[in-house]
């Protein structure tokens, strides 16, 4: 169970850590305001995206994690 808490928790910490890397690029590059807000943005857009597909992803194997562990204490209590 420890091995798919580890993976999730790592899953959150790319995506934060992959919008953090984004943020600081686009920040710093040579563009104009105007670009840069439109590309912050988009990027936006995409991480909502990504954020949403993790978020299900996570729900989806906690839900699997229940069911289990219903059947598993359905078993014992038999």
């Amino acid at each position: 169970m420890a091995d798919r808490e580890s993976g999730s928790g790592f899953a959150i910490g790319f995506v934060v850590g992959a919008v953090v890397g984004v943020v600081v690029g686009l920040l710093f590059a040579p563009r104009p305001g105007e670009e840069t807000r439109e590309i912050l943005v988009e990027k936006g857009k995409q991480v909502r995206d990504k954020s949403a597909e993790v978020a299900a992803k996570a729900k989806k194997v906690a839900a699997e994690a229940v069911r289990k562990a219903q059947a598993k204490l359905d078993e014992v209590a038999d």
